[in-house]
């Protein structure tokens, strides 16, 4: 009999391609993907280490499947276990084995340890090595993909240098470790092989990528010269760019070839010198405006996602309004703002003073709220236009039986985290497939499609 494992991924694109990692492993071990936990023989929690939210919802989601499933093995793996193993080992009996994610290639060993082991427990039962091989672990292009219809993640690097104050990623992943390109490339050409449409470049920053054995010379700008010269339809989109290591010249590469998408996530995090200082970031609010003046003179579709922070140890008043002042500066399309989160073995755990949580909540929802005319603005600009789009799924509950609603994604609109495009068929639509239409209308932060033809 085939032993059976249900995997419940958490936290980020990253920790997801870490996932479908594990599970080809398992595949080749002779482990069969159960569709349901009740299923399974063992569960395996990837868990997400970032921020103090997300670790406990890690722990939580290890307690609710004990409490249901109180016969079975639970392994949790990933960040949250990588980082703190020894305590997880001690605090957390309900799991049976922390895996951590240095290597993921031991989770065929990890497996067969959580089966068996004698009693539910994990004291003692610790499975975190030290070493880091190299970044190229699993069999290229054979993974399971667990995003959706059409897309897929590649990661490109493992691990992180630019060592900002707020995070504890360079901890718990280890330092930058670039992939090869015939490595990145292999794997890009057999994804598109297996009917990908979206080749999702990842990394905890994709500006560093090949930094590690140039001597600081980015190697993105080579990696996009050689997805170009790639034949078929397809998409390439770059997922988290660092701010400061931004290489200027992938723009002229963007510019020569639609296929590469004009999208940027740049998480800027502030807008006041003195905090982006404090955050140990190079660049200031002025710096960072002039990074995105340039790129939509060169690009005038460009699409600029970023992530800001407020409630960081020692924002004033006068730090905050710049931040507000650079917000409306900047014109970005998508925003997400989070408050700042103390997290152990980071340089700002120290820091002080200290901001209110009630205070920092309260900076978040303004900037949410400005932000708000700000993206359907954005958003405007593309109503009038023949664009296109990648089907992802039929929209749920559609009461119109003659005429079906699938959703979509256009070239400026992320996986997940960005608005949806609707498009209205008479035909059936296979998810997945890249169509083009006329942009009709924005409802919100989502556009509505009308197909050609």
């Amino acid at each position: 009999m085939r032993r059976g494992y249900y995997l419940d991924p958490l936290g980020c694109a990253k920790n997801q391609v870490d996932a479908e990692t594990m599970m080809a492993f398992l595949q080749e071990a002779g482990w069969v993907s159960a569709a349901d936990p009740a299923e399974a023989q063992l569960i395996i929690i990837n868990s997400c280490g970032f921020i103090e939210k997300a670790k406990q919802e890690s722990i939580n989601t290890v307690l609710e499947y004990r409490k249901t499933y109180p016969d079975k093995k639970i392994v949790l793996a990933g960040c949250l276990a990588q980082g703190y193993a020894r305590e997880l080992s001690e605090a957390l009996p309900e799991a049976d084995l922390i895996f951590g994610n240095r290597d993921l290639a031991k989770i065929t060993q990890a497996a067969v340890l959580a089966l068996a082991s004698p009693e539910t427990g994990a004291s003692g039962r610790v499975l975190v090595p030290a070493a880091m091989p190299e970044t190229e672990s699993a069999p290229s292009g054979k993974r399971p993909l667990l995003s959706l219809p059409g897309s897929a993640y590649i990661k490109i690097a493992e691990g992180c240098n630019n060592r900002c104050a707020f995070c504890g990623i360079p901890r718990i992943r280890g330092p930058l470790r670039s992939r090869t390109l015939s490595q990145v490339m292999d794997e890009c050409r057999e994804l598109l092989d297996r009917g990908i449409k979206e080749l999702c470049l990842i990394g905890q920053d994709l500006g560093s990528y090949g930094t590690d054995r140039t001597g600081g010379r980015s190697e993105l700008p080579q990696l996009l010269e050689a997805l170009s010269r790639l034949e078929g339809r397809f998409w390439v989109r770059m997922l988290y760019l660092h701010p400061d290591r931004f290489p200027r010249s992938i723009l002229e590469i963007i510019r020569r070839d639609p296929r590469v998408l004009p999208y940027f996530d740049l998480p800027f995090q502030h807008g006041a010198s003195p905090i982006l200082r404090a955050m140990n970031r190079q660049g200031t609010g002025e710096s960072y405006l002039t990074l995105i003046h340039h790129i939509r003179e060169t690009l005038p579709d460009a699409t600029i996602r970023s992530t800001f922070l407020t409630g960081f140890p020692g924002e004033t008043e006068k730090d905050f309004k710049a931040l507000l002042q650079f917000q409306d500066q900047a014109r970005l399309d998508w925003v997400g703002c989070f408050t700042y989160s103390r997290e152990e073995h980071t340089p700002a755990y120290t820091m002080k003073p200290r901001i209110p949580r009630g205070i920092a909540a309260a900076r978040r929802k303004l900037i949410e709220t400005r932000q708000i005319p700000i993206t359907e603005k954005r958003l405007d600009r593309f109503v009038g236009r023949t664009l296109e789009a990648l089907v992802e799924a039929p929209a749920p509950g559609e009461p119109d039986e003659n005429k079906k609603v699938y959703l979509a994604r256009l070239m400026c609109q992320a996986p997940e985290v960005d608005g949806l495009t609707l498009i209205r068929s008479d035909t059936r639509l296979l998810p997945g497939t890249l169509v083009q239409g006329s942009i009709v209308a924005r409802q919100g932060f989502d556009l509505e499609l009308c197909l050609e033809g």
